[in-house]
């Protein structure tokens, strides 16, 4: 009887000291854990981490360190970390947390308006785990240039402005690989025939598209824009492009923050590959990451006889056209009186 009473009370005791346990570990696993989380959307681990990183990291915006680095060894989450980019919410319990932290937030990026590819390598950069010089290695391989007809001048093209979805943890090489495959799958056949009627090659077509593009913001206009282009570059006339000699006097300057609104005659003397009133032919790479209509509306430009444009006064955006030279230098005058009125310098 003495016995009986003795494992009585022990199983009393036992139970109690679980119970115990059990609402420590409770507590511990499911009461709210991370404060003062707000101000950050995402929390990001890099592939060089281990537990002890994370834990040091998230050590300032948990309650309760301690019990969580306990759940995250019950959960053998401490030897099975997952770099990359996880959304966190505040108030999280460790158990939400740890879970939280295994399932990684994709990036969703938007390219456009690049000018270089160091512009778009430093855009990347800003977004994934990788850095700038790491993308421009993958961007500038000797190989990868050859094979797809390239050069460091004319890569930019090689890439769409499109918007793309990776982990943060991305490496250089599949992230250029995935969107040069969105150049690839654009390039079908058809567009190569039309690019081989106008006898120009794919690279040459985004070359001239992204002068386009810099010349006219109106998508309805960019195919007759093209078309003056081209009829330049069919009898050897210089293209005479404005925007070539905005980049060329930023390239000339390393400056490419700087805002130029107005093209003088003193910078379409500037030596640059790019100056287009220096040069007969393209550049020898993009002014401006085209995009898909520019390039269409080269490969699709209309067929006509004007030789010159010149931005009009009258209908703000668009341009007026000239089959001759006389009738261009009437729209010129009038466009460069009218900047002089608006104190355009």
């Amino acid at each position: 009887m003495k016995l009986k009473n003795i494992l009585i009370a022990l199983s009393v005791v036992g139970a109690f000291a679980l119970i115990g346990y059990l609402y420590l570990w409770y507590e511990k696993a499911f009461s709210p854990n991370l404060h003062d989380w707000n101000e950050k959307e995402y929390f990001y681990i890099q592939t060089s981490d281990n537990f002890q990183d994370v834990l040091e990291a998230l050590r300032p915006y948990l309650n309760d360190p301690e019990g969580f680095e306990e759940i995250a060894g019950q959960r053998s989450y401490n030897s099975n970390l997952i770099a990359g980019r996880f959304k966190l919410t505040n108030g999280m319990d460790s158990y939400s947390l740890i879970e939280a932290l295994r399932k990684n937030s994709p990036v969703r990026l938007t390219f456009n308006n690049q000018e270089r590819i160091e512009n778009l390598a430093a855009r990347i950069a800003d977004q994934v785990e990788a850095d700038s010089t790491a993308m421009m290695e993958v961007f500038l391989d000797p190989t990868f240039l050859e094979e797809n007809g390239f050069t460091k001048e004319s890569v930019l093209v090689g890439f769409l402005p499109e918007t793309y979805e990776f982990y943060w943890t991305v490496t250089p090489l599949r992230m250029r690989n995935r969107m040069h495959k969105e150049y690839l799958k654009f390039w079908n056949e058809e567009r190569k025939a039309k690019a081989a009627e106008l006898g120009l090659t794919p690279v040459e077509v985004a070359i001239l598209a992204s002068i386009v593009q810099k010349e006219t913001s109106k998508n309805d206009e960019k195919s007759k824009v093209a078309g003056v282009y081209l009829n330049r570059l069919r009898i050897g006339m210089p293209l005479q492009a404005d925007p070539t000699v905005v980049f060329a006097k930023k390239l000339y300057t390393n400056d490419f923050d700087q805002v130029i609104k107005r093209v003088y005659h003193k910078d379409t003397e500037l030596e640059s590959p790019y100056n287009t009133y220096q040069n007969v032919g393209l550049p020898p790479g993009p002014i401006f990451m085209p995009d898909k209509v520019s390039i269409d509306a080269v490969l699709n430009a209309e067929k006509h006889d004007y030789m010159y444009f010149c931005a009009s006064v009258d209908r703000m955006g668009y341009h007026e056209f000239a089959t001759t030279l006389a009738q261009h230098n009437q729209n010129s005058r009038k466009y460069s009186a009218w900047l002089n009125q608006s104190g355009i310098r």
